[in-house]
């Protein structure tokens, strides 16, 4: 688990890095439209926005209580994957073990 937690911090912090230069030396509606007109910039959209659904279902199956499905699928689908490092980086450092890690409160149940 220890190889994850770094690995999770090091995705917060290259996202971190990669948001702020982006929006610090680009312009997100002019870069934005370019990458719209492209028909592989709009493939890459999709792809990472099925990435977002995705991990986003396991937030959703993970967390207990609405109110943090909620945040924390919206923080996905605004910041994208700073927040799922964040995510992956918290309840790694809160999880015992990789089962507790994947399954949340659903730990005790019969995944089969």
């Amino acid at each position: 688990m220890k190889l994850a937690k770094i690995l999770a911090l090091i995705g917060v912090i290259a996202m971190t890095i990669a948001l702020l230069n982006g929006f610090i030396n680009g312009d997100f509606f002019e870069d934005g439209s370019v990458l719209l007109n492209n028909p592989w910039g709009v493939v890459s959209l999709v792809d990472l926005y099925v990435g977002f659904m995705l991990f986003s279902i396991w937030i959703f199956i993970r967390e207990p209580s609405w109110m943090a499905k909620i945040i924390w699928i919206v923080l996905m689908m605004v910041f994208g994957f700073l927040t799922g490092s964040v995510y992956v980086f918290l309840k790694l450092m809160q999880s015992a073990d990789l089962k507790t890690f994947f399954l949340g409160n659903h730990t005790n149940e019969d995944t089969r």
